[in-house]
């Protein structure tokens, strides 16, 4: 049987209402962001970055301080958390959700500390600490932060060299069920749980496509979908756009093919043109959704 998607998103200190699409606007605290070249890669224009994506109509701030494009080299724990914990620390005060883009398990604990809501993570808590404590304790031990588990294929050094090979679709589908199966056998509730098929992690052009295409697949496990199709390289090979600033147009329309197709969290560095968008979006929707009632 099928089980319909939560309309709620469990997390920290807010419950998302997931009826109308939600923006996620990217904060890359990095100085080498594959899309903005670290342009806010200091906690203090990291900051003005963040309030500028909230006037613009971001719902849930995304805070990284790791790069995970192609090729990235991993950044030392100490240098993470000096990136990130600033940023962090004051977000929490503006009353908006704050998710932590890390796969660092020290990094999710320091951050979920301050207050953050959510932990996004590229491993799908798959990770173990120095300390010996895994992602997957930390966010279970939390009594309620929101989790998004993504599909990774290898590793970032070397995900896009060795690409998956076959039909993903069923692949990435099963990956994202266990690991969401393994998170409620240690007590974190469904409601808590997003999945993140993970565009540009690994698969080929035809494979994003096909998971895009084929997102009912992925809704039928019953979560809600975030989709992070923002600037991807996909996109650039699609339209020829080399400079991933130069995607914007592609990017709103992925977005919004993977809205119509259910997706209820996008994941987004141009937060303005995404919200006018998902606007148009809506009052098409509504207004279908009036001629049938």
């Amino acid at each position: 049987m099928i089980q319909a998607p939560a309309l709620l998103w469990r997390t920290a200190r807010f419950a998302l209402d997931l009826r109308h699409p939600l923006v996620m606007g990217i904060v890359n605290v990095t100085p080498d962001s594959f899309s903005d070249g670290g342009a806010h890669g200091d906690p203090a224009s990291g900051l003005r970055h963040a309030e500028s994506l909230l006037a613009q109509g971001a719902n849930i701030l995304d805070i990284g301080g790791e790069s995970t494009r192609p090729g990235a080299p991993p950044v030392p724990l100490q240098e993470e958390l000096a990136r990130v914990l600033p940023v962090v620390r004051e977000a929490v005060r503006w009353g908006v959700p704050i998710s932590i883009d890390t796969y660092k398990p020290e990094v999710m604990a320091e951050c979920l500390a301050l207050g953050a809501d959510i932990v996004n993570d590229v491993w799908a808590l798959r990770r173990v600490g120095a300390d010996g404590r895994s992602a997957e304790a930390v966010v279970a031990q939390h009594p309620a932060c929101g989790v998004v588990l993504m599909h990774m294929h290898r590793q970032p050094q070397d995900m896009q060299v060795q690409p998956m090979q076959g039909d993903a679709v069923p692949q990435v589908r099963d990956f994202l069920a266990a690991r969401a199966a393994t998170l409620q056998a240690r007590g974190v509730a469904r409601e808590r749980i997003v999945l993140d098929y993970g565009i540009g992690f690994g698969k080929t052009v035809a494979q994003n496509l096909a998971l895009l295409a084929r997102q009912h697949e992925l809704l039928a496990l019953g979560y809600p979908l975030l989709a992070g199709w923002s600037r991807k390289s996909t996109l650039g090979r699609i339209t020829g756009q080399d400079v991933a600033a130069d995607r914007v147009a592609a990017s709103l329309a992925a977005a919004l093919l993977a809205v119509e197709r259910g997706a209820r969290i996008v994941r987004v560095h141009d937060v303005a043109a995404t919200v006018q968008a998902l606007k148009v979006w809506q009052a098409l929707h509504d207004s279908d959704a009036c001629a049938r009632a």
